[in-house]
């Protein structure tokens, strides 16, 4: 039977400390809703007595139903010298109304007599006291060790004080924090064991990846008794981030036999990264483990003839076990196998001696000799094959588009205006929009008038946009490749466009886009390839 471990996310609260990172209120909810459903133990959901807006946030969560969740709010021990009731950041958390407090206070002996400027016996006290009072309160408490580690190696006997202060205060878990993200596995392993054997409470662990391994110090955490893992689910946070959740759980449940969320939330894990990345407004890193887009990408001709044949030769799980997919990248090294793989997917009946597929080969060198690129485009390179074997029809036609550049406004911004044209099985859309540029422009005004007939691409937005100059040579005149990444929400994908005219370039790459994110919606709705 596998044991099971709480997972904690702080993606609320200690992952939006991380730089570049501001959630609304919405946005909160929105992810609050999507870690319920994944399964994960508890939401740390903000610190009440902090900003009005986690305020407004706790009075709206309130009414959500949570079904595997427990809400938790945030905040520090009493202030020094004062009780625990004239505190008022206590009695913001009161006031949050969660089943769950955490309570953060110092257990190395350095920040209690330097940042805080008390005695080590009142530290004890503040810690003892505002545990015991929401105890007292019916509340489930955790108390987070700030800088647990960095006090035991300085003063083992204060930071063990401390633990002993929270267990009398009535402390359901004590979670040892590695706050600085220094600490090596070694060490964690080692002083976590100790304290383990030591408390006959819950132990957990938090850290920081700040030397590159929170990851690896929470699993050592774990592998020496701690059953509370706490970090945020993509990684990001204070400084360098939080130990990234997404991988933890892989970690765990699939290698080590412990239960982080329920078995059958284990195929929703690449898609809540990504949703929770999306919210977030943070670009999920293509090499995050697990959830990544290139988490199961495979380039070498090799390693794609190796799991051809066997996928755990060169892959260390099933990419479908987390809701992720394998991919096989066109490039020069990928060879004959991975364009085979990709056709068959369209009509399993083409083999590498065909007609058609020498016919799409051919198209591919013609076309890569004009500057296209498939490895980062496996979508515009699916729409190729469908042209090349029939299978395609577009979904509208242009019949006109002007782009209108203006100077500078006040702000110092460059604006364009798009004005477009198009045709939908006979039906006329004329509109136009304002963008940041000439191709934002002709982005907005192009899938506002296609979303009168296609509604499902209100959904989708640009999330990256590369040019590459492939001759400079010839200077302004030279062809470049244009990379577009677009996503709905869920999925990922990127298409190319070449020209020696960048708009040109641009308008491929972003008719491309839209064009797979239609085909994609039919083929799900009907769940077969068109």
């Amino acid at each position: 039977m596998a044991r099971k471990i709480a997972i904690f996310d702080s993606s609320l609260r200690d992952g939006a400390q991380g730089e570049g990172i501001s959630f609304s209120v919405e946005d909160k909810l929105k992810i609050v809703k999507t870690l319920d459903e994944l399964g994960v133990a508890y939401i740390e959901a903000g610190n009440p007595g902090s900003n009005p807006k986690d305020l407004e946030f706790f009075n709206r969560v309130k009414q959500m139903k949570l079904v595997n969740a427990k809400l938790a709010a945030f905040g520090s021990t009493r202030r020094r010298n004062i009780s625990v009731e004239e505190d008022n950041n206590v009695q913001s958390l009161l006031k949050a109304d969660t089943e769950v407090v955490v309570i953060f206070g110092k257990s190395w002996d350095f920040h209690v007599t330097d940042i805080l400027k008390t005695s080590l016996e009142e530290n004890l006290n503040m810690i003892r006291e505002t545990l015991s009072f929401f105890k007292d309160k019916g509340k489930e408490v955790i108390f987070d060790a700030e800088h647990f580690f960095d006090g035991y190696k300085a003063n083992p006997e204060y930071a063990m004080k401390a633990l002993f202060a929270a267990v009398e205060g009535g402390a359901d878990t004590l979670v040892l924090c590695e706050t600085n993200g220094g600490a090596f596995p070694n060490e964690i392993y080692e002083i976590t064991k100790k304290v383990v054997e030591t408390f006959d409470v819950k132990i957990g662990i938090h850290t920081h990846d700040d030397g590159g391994m929170a990851v690896a110090n929470a699993i050592m955490a774990v592998e020496a008794g701690a059953t509370h893992v706490q970090g945020t689910f993509i990684g990001f946070g204070e400084r360098c981030g939080n130990a990234n959740l997404s991988t933890i759980i892989g970690n765990l449940q699939l290698k080590k036999n412990f239960e982080c969320i329920p078995k059958e939330q284990m195929k929703n894990l690449t898609k809540v990264a990504r949703k929770i990345a999306e919210i977030a407004n943070v670009s999920l890193s293509d090499g995050m483990p697990y959830v990544g887009k290139s988490a199961f990408a495979h380039k070498g001709g090799m390693h794609i003839d190796g799991v051809s044949k066997s996928s755990n030769s060169f892959e260390h799980i099933n990419p479908e076990l987390v809701g992720n997919e394998r991919r096989f990248l066109m490039s020069e090294v990928a060879g004959r196998t991975t364009i085979l793989s990709k056709l068959q997917k369209i009509n399993p009946n083409i083999t590498k001696d065909s007609k058609e597929a020498k016919e799409i080969i051919d198209k591919l060198k013609e076309l890569e000799y004009k500057g296209y690129q498939f490895e980062g485009a496996e979508s515009s390179f699916e729409l190729i094959v469908r042209k090349q074997l029939g299978k395609y029809k577009p979904f509208f036609e242009l019949e006109h588009f002007k782009i209108i550049g203006e100077q500078p406004s006040e702000n110092g911004k460059f604006s364009s205006t798009a004005m477009i044209k198009i045709n939908v099985d006979g039906e006329v859309e004329i509109t136009a929009a304002e963008g940041d540029g000439p191709v934002n422009a002709l982005d907005k005004a192009l899938r506002k008038a296609l979303e009168v007939f296609y509604p499902g691409l209100k959904q989708i937005h640009l999330t990256d946009y590369k040019v590459r100059v492939l001759d400079t040579k010839t200077a302004t005149a030279a062809k470049v490749r244009v990379l577009i990444e677009t996503t709905d929400g869920e999925d990922i994908w990127t298409t190319v466009g070449v020209s020696s005219d960048i708009i040109e370039a641009s308008w491929i790459a972003l008719v491309d886009s839209i064009e797979y994110k239609l085909i994609k919606d039919i083929e799900k709705k009907f769940k077969t390839y068109l």
